[in-house]
């Protein structure tokens, strides 16, 4: 049975695996281990559940990575995007199939600790981990690490897996290198139901004013996400960014449950993911799509790949079969996620250059909408779609060489050709329009 109690014989014993941090990455590490029959402490240093700051989209890799018999608890169901250009050119797709779903992470997290847990992993909860040591004093044996929590006490592995978010403790250890941080604000706003009703199945993307920035709005019943991300560094130009969206979108009259910031970290080609018998995974890894910064779905398949390969590192009995599994398990990462994340920073870079002809694209090209859903609803990714599509390969290769073909940043995106897709919906309009299709203020 699970617990979140610790006696002092359960921290003289040694543990298969232990992984640090209970969000989306962590919890799923601590399910793959806890299945593979072995035992399993997950550690979390707050209380549960928590708020994160996170736009809480499910797209369709997310899902396919949760436990067997997850039910979503979510709080909208995503039929339609708007798309704007820094306020201007609003334009409504809409799919009769769901793109994605959304979720507040507090009873998400929740959930996937308590799938963890049914599994057998034993949670401990306000465990603060100051380091992690694979030598000295505190380590038995070569096959043994010792994780060392604020106070002193120590937890003894033969595996760990280090989930505890962008600034992750765990991550220093391993010598994670960053290539991309970006700071995204957010804030949780009440709304009337007449104003929920507006939004209900439908959200908001806006490319933002600072290159490579755009901004969110995700309705969760009677809450609406609205949030704006941009390269760190550009803190005022990003708050700005905030106030005016919030108040374009009718919004500034309405007090927020709460305000947060949050810095993401993407992890440079080089950098590693695991060192000795620890790995990373999720924010503490640094893996998540550049363009998007979308974090959910790498966390999922990131830390249940950790976890399976944390039972191989706990099974090793040398420094050479540690470093095999380890290999194998960034072989694994790389194979998959990282394809995805090499593709994003292309596409990040092209953005930052030329957001009006994504819009263009998004908007009135029937291909790359048919892309945006197929890769949301879960039918590819963004790495199997470039690299099975010629069209793709094409279309980004020449954004590489910086020409194009179709609006650039200083014209009307909204003017490019419609195809009326049979069963899909699109309307156009700039947001003050009295006529405007999207009265949410979008």
């Amino acid at each position: 049975m699970s617990s979140e109690n610790s006696s002092a014989d359960d921290m003289r014993r040694v543990w298969d695996v232990v992984v640090v941090g209970a969000g989306p990455a962590g919890a799923s590490a601590a399910y793959a281990a806890a299945v593979a029959g072995r035992s399993v402490l997950l550690l979390e240093k707050a209380g549960l559940p928590r708020y994160k700051t996170c736009g809480g989209g499910i797209i369709g890799p997310s899902r396919d990575s949760l436990p067997p018999g997850f039910e979503l608890p979510l709080r909208d169901r995503v039929h339609a995007v708007t798309f704007s250009h820094n306020g201007r050119f609003t334009r409504t797709r809409r799919s009769k199939q769901m793109l994605f779903g959304l979720i507040n992470r507090p009873e998400f997290d929740q959930q996937l600790v308590e799938h963890a847990q049914k599994a057998g992993a034993e949670l401990r909860t306000g465990a603060a981990v100051q380091r992690v040591e694979q030598h000295g004093s505190a380590v038995p044996d070569r096959r043994t690490v010792a994780v060392v929590l604020q106070g002193g006490e120590t937890v003894l592995a033969r595996a760990v897996v280090g989930a505890d978010g962008s600034a992750s403790r765990i991550g220093a250890h391993v010598g994670v290198k960053l290539d991309q941080v970006d700071l995204g604000l957010e804030a949780e706003i009440p709304v009337p139901e007449t104003v929920a009703e507006d939004w209900k199945g439908r959200v908001l993307i806006d490319w933002g004013p600072m290159p490579g920035s755009y901004g969110w709005v995700f309705p969760k019943g009677d809450t609406l996400t609205v949030g704006v991300i941009s390269a760190r560094g550009e803190g005022a130009a990003t708050k700005r960014y905030l106030e005016d969206f919030v108040a374009r979108l009718g919004l500034a009259g309405f007090e927020p449950s709460i305000s947060s910031g949050h810095l993401t970290r993407c992890r440079a080609d080089d950098s590693p993911l695991s060192r000795g018998r620890v790995l990373v995974c999720g924010d503490a890894a640094g893996l998540l799509e550049p363009w998007t910064r979308e974090g959910i779905s790498f966390a999922l398949r990131s830390g249940r790949l950790a976890g399976e390969w944390a039972v191989r590192i706990s099974e090793a009995h040398d420094a050479v079969d540690t470093r095999r599994q380890a290999l194998n398990y960034a072989f694994a990462v790389k194979a998959g996620l990282g394809v995805e994340m090499s593709v994003g920073k292309r596409m990040l870079a092209a953005f930052e250059r030329r957001p009006g002809l994504f819009h263009a694209a998004l908007t009135g090209f029937r291909p790359a909408w048919r892309a945006f859903k197929d890769i949301t609803q879960g039918a590819t990714t963004l790495g199997e779609l470039v690299r099975t599509h010629p069209l793709a390969q094409r279309g980004l290769n020449l954004l590489d060489r910086r020409t194009g073909t179709g609006t650039g940043p200083g014209a009307d995106p909204a003017a490019a050709p419609d195809d009326g897709d049979p069963g899909e919906g699109a309307e156009t309009g700039a947001v003050g329009d009295a006529a405007s299709e999207d009265t949410a203020g979008s």
